[in-house]
């Protein structure tokens, strides 16, 4: 009788590919289109672009799926870190362990972002990474848990979280800017979920001035919430299942065909609960439905990345994504120290600012943000064929 096979799952091209996708979106803000579309007034392309480039104000969706798809694929990855690490003899209790630092540096690792550019630490909790770590050590515990009890598991947090908002305050938008509200304001049941009215925003007015602050935090100018981590643990969740779908023996095609119909099924739910005005789809605040519609664009997009570089074999096209999606924290932290104010205007204070005016003043920022872009992805390239890794 051979050895058990101890070798570690392989790596799947597709997420790498999924996730520099993604990645690739964040770094590309500072393409600035939505300054284009403002400098090329009535030109339908550039307005479709920049009102892809962004988050909507409140209810619906756009292209820029970034947070739900990252959070998403910190699951989809997880059954084969855990499997990784078991293949080198490390114990539950060690990876536990790990998992939660982990978590800790991630949370860490958002306030110090979040911070660069203010006079003392800014402790919001509202970025991408802080809300991945405040639930990543449950989401590790869950993998180690039979898939029933996964979905029971996101059964619990959407519904709860549900609860919460629909059993508290309702009220008008706060603090938003003059005609905001005649295209966003929520009505009737739906006002449970309006802009810094609601349960989550009652919340953060105490929970965050708990810690050193300039000023009492009021409210958070994009309606973003530290609750909000409690439903992005539930789409991790879903990566989870997913990440354990692509890990199991079923057939390739039989992967493919559950991404979809899971996909179309969350789609549908999340899309017909927000019409059903009992919980409206609105990314800053992830309600519920907005877990299931964003989950079910993740499921698909990742049904489509499958597809094409795995079970056709398709990779070479996708070298670009995989050269940042192999180095998402360090792609994450080049984008969000770029596409600050201060530095978006990297090339032009090393070109000069009448560089490239051949493409007419017009196109001035998206020059110079197309070179920035190109800077960064060689900067990752560079990392890539070294094998240099930011790993936490």
């Amino acid at each position: 009788m051979g050895l058990p096979d101890r070798s570690p799952p392989p790596r799947l091209a597709s997420i790498d590919a999924y996730r520099g996708f993604v990645m690739l979106l964040m770094m590309a803000e500072i393409l600035k289109f939505t300054l284009v579309s403002r400098n090329v007034p009535g030109n339908g392309f550039w307005a479709f672009l920049a009102g892809q480039q962004s988050h909507v104000e409140w209810t619906g969706c756009s292209l820029h799926l970034i947070q739900p798809s990252f959070s998403f694929l910190v699951g989809v990855s997880l059954p084969y870190s855990i499997a990784s690490r078991m293949t080198r003899g490390q114990s539950k209790l060690v990876m536990t362990l790990h998992a939660f630092w982990r978590a800790f540096v991630l949370v860490w690792l958002g306030i110090i972002l979040r911070s660069l550019w203010s006079p003392m630490p800014d402790y919001g909790f509202t970025d991408t990474l802080s809300q991945i770590g405040l639930g990543y050590g449950f989401l590790f515990i869950l993998g180690f848990r039979p898939v029933r009890e996964q979905w029971i598991a996101v059964a619990t947090l959407v519904i709860g979280y549900w609860l919460f908002f629909a059993l508290g305050p309702s009220g008008e938008a706060l603090h938003v800017k003059p005609g905001w509200a005649e295209q966003n304001e929520l009505s009737g049941f739906a006002a449970h979920w309006n802009k810094c009215a609601n349960a989550a925003a009652q919340f953060d007015v105490w929970f965050l001035n708990l810690f050193p602050r300039e000023k009492p935090f009021e409210f958070n100018s994009g309606g973003y919430q530290v609750l909000s981590f409690i439903p992005t643990l539930a789409t991790m969740i879903l990566g989870l299942i997913a990440g354990g779908v692509l890990k199991s023996d079923r057939s390739t095609l039989g992967k493919i065909r559950w991404f979809l119909v899971a996909g179309l099924l969350s789609l549908g739910l999340g899309y017909v609960w927000g019409l059903s005005g009992f919980g409206p789809v609105v990314k800053r605040i992830w309600t519920p439905s907005w877990v299931l519609f964003s989950g079910g664009w993740c499921f698909l997009l990742l049904a489509a990345f499958f597809t094409v570089c795995d079970a056709i074999g398709w990779k070479r096209w996708a070298f670009p994504l995989t050269v940042i999606g192999m180095n998402s924290i360090a792609a994450y932290c080049l984008a969000d120290s770029f596409v600050k104010p201060e530095l978006h205007k990297f090339s032009a204070r090393h070109l000069g600012s009448n560089a490239f005016l051949v493409f007419g003043e017009e196109y001035r920022e998206l020059v110079h943000g197309a070179i920035t872009l190109t800077l960064l992805w060689l900067i990752l390239f560079w990392m890539y064929r070294r094998k240099v890794f930011l790993r936490i």
